[in-house]
């Protein structure tokens, strides 16, 4: 069994693969791990690049190497799953593949888990060159979040970078949801938990997928638990009436003030009806994202299908089908 395996999510890596592979292999001679110590779990969450190939290419060549790949995108929760699930270390790291996550920082978080009592070890990063709205808005949303939820806190600067026991990995594999929100999930967990911090890091490569809807559907997913697009819409629609209301009705009181009342009991009116409609659809809504929750739960289908398996010892791939999670 290796000492350290290294789960990483892939989605078009391609300009940044190899690179990481090598200082992986550094930092695992650094810290004295032998041969079959390290494992690299490449998950390609249906790239559309040379992302895999590349990947192949350093399962062939390298035996800690395992890449898994998935029959299609299924989104960045479902491959870290698959990864942490196909992980066979008594240490797990999970980080992303385009370098923002430094691997240098994995020798000093994996010496802190094996040398305290920390079942995981979490990578807190600093939002010293992140956008000044970007900033503000993230502050914003923590603490929002962290209002609404009462049985765990996330940090804002913490994501899935992090070293995890073999026991903190047991326990989190064995949660059944499907629709996962990982960063409450690592919280929800609990176990004694080390921090370590550094400065943010530009991407090696490349742009982000992430986009202000994709931060703000994230966002919401964080806030109640996951996505039901046609019922988010409700929500949405509901809170920008409830905005067109408030607008309406200063509108209406800055012409009462400059003109007198044209009509009497038209502004109280038209705010009341305008006011409660906008509620009445974020109620619903919200009560939808809900339902949706437990209806995505009911139906139980796998969080992603492995397509296949790509190992050193076979001199090539398995055939995945029928491989679910």
């Amino acid at each position: 069994m290796p000492a350290l395996s290294v789960v990483v999510p892939c989605l078009n890596e391609e300009g940044t693969l190899v690179e990481l592979h090598g200082r992986l292999h550094e930092v695992a001679a650094g810290l004295g791990l032998g041969p079959g110590g390290l494992e690299v779990v490449l998950v390609d969450d249906g790239s559309t690049d040379a992302t895999l190939d590349l990947a192949r290419g350093l399962a062939d060549a390298d035996p800690s190497t395992v890449v898994l790949r998935l029959s299609r995108n299924f989104g960045k929760e479902a491959a870290m799953l698959a990864g942490l699930r196909a992980a066979t270390g008594n240490a797990v790291a999970l980080l992303d593949g385009d370098l923002q996550h430094p691997p240098e920082l994995l020798a000093s978080m994996y010496t802190l888990l094996t040398t305290t009592d920390a079942e995981q070890v979490v990578a807190r990063r600093d939002r010293a060159e992140d956008p000044f709205v970007r900033s503000v808005l993230s502050r914003l949303y923590y603490r929002l979040v962290n209002g609404l939820i009462e049985t765990v806190r996330i940090q804002d600067g913490v994501g899935d970078f992090r070293v995890m026991s073999r026991a903190f990995l047991d326990a989190l594999l064995a949660l059944p949801e499907r629709n996962r929100f990982s960063k409450g999930l690592f919280s929800w967990v609990g176990f004694p938990t080390a921090t370590v911090s550094y400065r943010n890091v530009s991407r090696g490569e490349g742009r982000s997928a992430w986009t202000l809807r994709s931060l703000l559907n994230y966002g919401i997913d964080g806030a109640l638990a996951f996505n039901t697009r046609p019922l988010r819409l409700l929500m949405h629609l509901g809170g920008w009436a409830v905005l067109a209301a408030v607008a309406y009705l200063v509108w209406l009181l800055v012409g009462y003030l400059l003109h007198g009342v044209t009509q009497p009991g038209y502004i109280t009116t038209i705010a009341v009806i305008t006011g409660l409609s906008g509620v009445q659809l974020l109620a619903v809504g919200v009560m939808g994202e809900y339902v949706g929750r437990i209806y995505q739960e009911v139906k139980a289908r796998p969080s992603y299908l492995v397509h296949e398996v790509i190992r050193h010892e076979d001199g090539g791939s398995d055939d995945g089908t029928g491989g679910v999670g």
